[in-house]
Order: structure tokens, then C-alpha cells, then sequence
């Protein structure tokens, strides 16, 4: 898979996440904001070292 498309693989769902975060967040305060996206980016890296195939 060429490097351009795992790079965009990666963006994109990033700044969609944020999009969403923003708009979700508004009425939210900030540390409640702050834990859900700690959590959030936690399972995605979780999602994707399995995915990859670790621990191997």
C-alpha cells in the first residue's frame, strides 16, 4: 500500500473525529471533552494495533 494512502487512512477519520467532537462538545465542558477524546483515541490505537497484528 503506497505511503500517500496510509497517510490519508489516517488524516481523514482524524479530523472527521475532531469535526465531531467539536460539534457533540459544544454544550459539554471542557474536561468532560477532554476525557471522552483521551478515550476515544485510546480505543482507535487499540483498534489499530490489533489490527496490524500486535501483539504478535
Amino acid at each position: 500500500m503506497p505511503a500517500d494512502l496510509v497517510r490519508l487512512d489516517i488524516i481523514i477519520p482524524v479530523l472527521m473525529y475532531c469535526a465531531l467532537l467539536w460539534w457533540v462538545g459544544r454544550g459539554v465542558s471542557w474536561t468532560a471533552r477532554l476525557a471522552t477524546a483521551a478515550v476515544t483515541l485510546l480505543l482507535i490505537i487499540v483498534v489499530l494495533l490489533f489490527e496490524r497484528g500486535w501483539p504478535a
